[in-house]
């Protein structure tokens, strides 16, 4: 057996390959002669399809048709108006550019131009085959002939792939090819606002598309997809200067969805599909819609000519660009900002009831031991039911009140059957039950500090009544808290619905159609300096059931590894006595400002009550001293009152406690105390932010 030789494939075998690869089936060839028509400066395009295309495509235009001289080079391979050398690739506008089109037509079914430009009086026609000109009819001369005829082209394309029978089997049915036709024919359409376009099959007088010149991008979009579609649309648009690109579209909200992704995308006007930008824009809806629901996207992007690759497909339905990831992230940005603003509400279309035959059943209505014969009635349980009205009662209604009237608290204390009521809550904000049941995973610090210091609620006094403040620091302090309050951060504590809590520092609220988490400790740190600053000289009293003496509180901390003490900073007894003798000259400022009183001997007598009912954890006092002894600027005004407000403000603030996780189930033990508590505090948030 002699060994293959290598040979030069015969040139009608190698024009019918390539046809193959450009035209693939009908939806191409109608594609390619469509764009033709638009480099023609068409403002009227009409296609009428047989058969799905196989058996008549024609498509007419009005543009400036094709000179005489021309037509014999019409539609030979490789000869094009719009290219002269390789270099003018990278300035590519126009849609085609190699002249492949009509030459691989004319490989696999029989082509008919007529055409006629604005200056000729009348039009010519021509017959092409295997990318030649051939004779209309037989005895007549292979040229073009003249004949009646409108500016403009017609180009009719018969018994399409009638020489490559494999491949016409290979195609779906008429009705999907047609499809498919029609899909390219919209996109176009919609992205071609100005250009009258029709489709129509062959024979019918009702088309099936037919947009106006005067019709916009919505108006097309409403033609194609439908109403439902063009009243949920959003523009958008977005530029980088330095990638060099810019876009323009429109997208569908969330209050649409579909179960098929419709994305129609040109780039340099070019139809293409690109898998990286769809994927990545339809993972931003997934935030928003339904599961297994997609959106509507047009999105039309101009990049510099230099940096598009247009000549790496045969049917030019995909490109290359430069800075893809760079333009992509833009995009899902733009995306994602559009979305968050409008996601402030949704729609839902209903549908009234049809009347239904109701079995009279007032005698059973009224019995109510009896059970109703509605007819479809079904019991539905409270776990079913689901608050959607602001209106309806929230969980402030089930809350315990959080104080007592002055007759009541007396009644309380001095009854001593009453000794362990919850009234009388402790600095940990459990019951004294509770406490028994923790105290014995508190160390041995935690419960001297508890013998040290406690909060008596009997002697809770109130907010003084307001004085004005002159301070020039402290004006310029508040100053500087509404010059940089968020509105819509605002907004969101106003009219906050409270969901529950994820931990002792966590809680979920919803606001509008979306769920936050909120860090609680966070918010309340900012919540409670701002109340400093406002309050400032005008604090209610939070008074100590006992003085709580400073230097033993300081040697607490110091003697706590987290303090940062080291042998350096001299002996643990000289600081701590430091500390109260320091604090103790700062008393009459201390009182008189922040409504915190040291005694001559150094204890601790009260701290200011920011929050009525609301009580800090006093376990984190020895800290707090250390604090406002070693962090407090205390020379200058303006920023002694902005330091010392922001290390009190972390002392009140909501803090995490490990000692209240419970070993046995290595859960909160106090979980319903957290809900309170952490409600009421975002109760205050919502009044007390500015």
């Amino acid at each position: 057996m002699s060994e293959p030789r290598i040979r030069k494939l015969d040139e009608d075998v190698v024009n019918k390959i390539a046809a193959g690869e450009v035209i693939q089936r009908p939806a191409n060839a109608i594609k390619e002669m469509l764009e033709n028509s638009l480099d023609a400066s068409s403002s009227f395009i009409q296609v009428s399809v047989k058969a799905g295309g196989l058996k008549l495509i024609q498509i007419q235009d009005n543009g400036c048709g094709i000179q005489k001289d021309d037509m014999p080079l019409l539609c030979e391979r490789f000869t094009t108006s719009k290219l002269e050398k390789f270099e003018d690739l990278s300035n590519m506008l126009t849609y085609g550019f190699r002249g492949e089109a009509l030459a691989s037509i004319t490989h696999v079914a029989h082509v008919l131009v007529t055409t006629r430009t604005a200056d000729s009086k009348c039009a010519y026609k021509a017959a092409y085959r295997d990318g030649k000109i051939v004779a209309a009819n037989p005895g007549q001369a292979a040229e073009a002939r003249p004949c009646a005829g409108n500016h403009g082209t017609l180009i009719s394309v018969e018994d399409l792939f009638y020489n490559m029978p494999s491949r016409k089997k290979a195609l779906k049915s008429p009705s999907e090819e047609y499809s498919r036709i029609a899909d390219v024919m919209n996109k176009y359409a919609i992205h071609n606002a100005g250009v009258a376009v029709t489709l129509k099959k062959h024979g019918e007088a009702m088309a099936d598309l037919k947009t106006t010149p005067a019709a916009t991008v919505i108006d097309n979009i409403s033609t194609v997809y439908g109403p439902s579609v063009a009243r949920e649309l959003l523009f958008l648009s977005c530029e980088d200067a330095k990638l060099g690109f810019k876009m323009s579209g429109y997208i569908s909200n969330a209050n649409y969805s579909v179960k098929k992704l419709n994305f129609i995308l040109f780039i340099n006007h070019r139809l293409v599909d690109s898998a990286n930008i769809r994927k990545s824009l339809e993972s931003v809806y997934t935030n928003y819609l339904p599961k297994n629901s997609h959106p509507f996207i047009y999105m039309s992007i101009e990049i510099t000519p230099s940096s598009v690759d247009v000549n790496v497909h045969p049917t030019k339905h995909e490109v290359f660009f430069l800075h893809e990831d760079l333009i992509i992230e833009a995009l899902q940005k733009c995306l994602e900002d559009k979305l968050l603003g409008c996601n402030s509400s949704r729609t839902y279309y209903t549908q009234a009831l049809l009347p239904t035959h109701i079995t009279s059943a007032s005698s059973d209505i009224v019995n109510s031991n009896k059970k109703s014969t509605v007819s479809g009635d079904k019991s539905q349980y409270a776990y079913q039911m689901v608050r959607t009205d602001c209106r309806e009662m929230k969980l402030d209604a089930f809350l315990r009140p959080s104080s007592l009237e002055p007759t009541q608290r007396k009644s309380v204390s001095d009854d001593p059957a009453n000794q362990n009521s919850p009234t009388e809550m402790d600095t940990s904000g459990c019951t004294p039950a509770e406490n028994e049941g923790l105290s014995a995973k508190r160390p041995r610090e935690v419960d001297k500090l508890q013998g040290h210091a406690s909060v008596d609620h009997v002697n809770m006094k109130k907010r003084r009544r307001h004085k004005p403040v002159h301070l020039t620091s402290i004006l310029y302090l508040q100053q500087r808290i509404k010059d940089h309050q968020h509105t819509e951060l605002i907004e969101l504590f106003r009219n906050y619905k409270f969901v529950g809590c994820v931990d002792q520092t966590r809680a979920l609220v919803q606001y509008s159609t979306k769920l936050y988490l909120i860090d609680v400790s966070r918010v309340s740190k900012e919540l409670f300096y701002q109340l400093l600053i406002y309050d400032f000289a005008n604090f209610g009293i939070l008074k100590l059931s006992t003085g709580a003496p400073i230097t033993d509180l300081s040697l607490m901390i110091l003697n706590n590894p987290e303090s940062g003490w080291t042998e350096d900073d001299g002996s643990k007894e000289t600081l701590a006595k430091y500390i109260e003798e320091f604090l103790t000259s700062k008393a009459e400022m201390l009182k008189d400002y922040y409504s915190l009183e040291i005694n001559e001997a150094g204890e601790m007598l009260s701290l200011p009550l920011l929050l009525d009912s609301y009580t800090p954890n006093l376990d984190n006092l020895p800290r707090l001293l250390l604090k406002l002894a070693t962090e407090v600027s205390w020379d200058a005004e303006q920023e002694c009152f902005e330091s010392f407000s922001r290390e009190l403000s972390s002392f009140y603030a909501v803090q995490y406690d490990p000692y209240l996780v419970d070993s046995s189930n290595n859960d909160v033990s106090n979980t319903q105390s957290d809900q309170v508590s952490l409600h009421s505090l975002m109760l205050s948030i919502a009044v007390g932010l500015v």
